[in-house]
């Protein structure tokens, strides 16, 4: 039990997310009304993604320094939950914006077309397919030991290129997002209440450790599989 505090605190967290998330008093901003709960989905699911790939990058660095396999089993198992977590967090945002960012004053394919030209959208689509082509890349190469070095190497790169394409690009070009340089003030997380933030910090732990719980079982059975194929 003592080792396993740490899952059932996860339950706990999300449990209280989606309760505390639905039930708890919003500010009635007249763009979000109740779509702002979805921050507690949205944005902390990509909070969760980031740490993912953080941990990710520092078991590639790990495997390159130390060679041993068991880090580029985590490196890439928990790369995989990343981005798992990046499509959720891709999906519950494209469904947020349909509600929030159509202009009533623009013909819906005007406001489509401009919501498709949104950088923040086009950023995080080119970090995902980055990462996804590091999968791909994976799976193209039999050599164990080829594979573990080419794999870490190009991890450090997508990790390097999920900055400029999330944060970096999006925060310098005209964008519908909070996080752009124009930017929409009905998305901005400094005008969340305290009951918002009380559910918010939580959330992102939940999310997180829900995460690293997803990637250590596949690590596992991932060991579990080879040692039957050495057999």
């Amino acid at each position: 039990m003592h080792k396993s505090w740490w899952k059932i605190l996860a339950v706990v967290l999300l449990v209280y997310t989606f309760i505390a998330g639905i039930l708890i008093e919003v500010p009635r901003n007249p763009q979000l009304q109740e779509t702002i709960r979805n921050l507690f989905f949205h944005v902390c699911m990509w909070f969760g993604m980031m740490i993912l790939f953080i941990i990710s990058f520092v078991q590639a660095i790990t495997y390159l320094r130390t060679g041993k396999h068991i880090h580029d089993i985590a490196s890439r198992q928990y790369a995989g939950v990343g981005i798992l977590f990046g499509l959720l967090g891709y999906i519950t945002g494209a469904i947020w914006m349909s509600y929030t960012w159509i202009d009533s004053n623009k013909s819906f394919y005007d406001s489509f077309d401009s919501i498709a030209r949104e950088p923040k959208l086009i950023g995080a689509a080119i970090a995902l397919l980055i990462y996804a082509a590091y999968l791909v890349l994976r799976d193209s190469i039999t050599d164990m030991d080829k594979k573990a070095r080419i794999s870490a190497v190009y991890n450090i790169f997508a990790f390097a290129m999920l900055f400029p394409s999330i944060w970096i690009i999006p925060r310098l070009l005209p964008s519908l997002h909070p996080g752009g340089s124009e930017g929409n003030p009905a998305l901005d997380f400094k005008d969340a209440s305290m009951n918002m933030r009380l559910v918010f910090y939580p959330a992102i732990a939940g999310w997180t450790l829900i995460g690293v719980w997803i990637a250590t079982l596949k690590i596992r059975l991932k060991l579990i599989n080879e040692q039957r194929l050495m057999q």
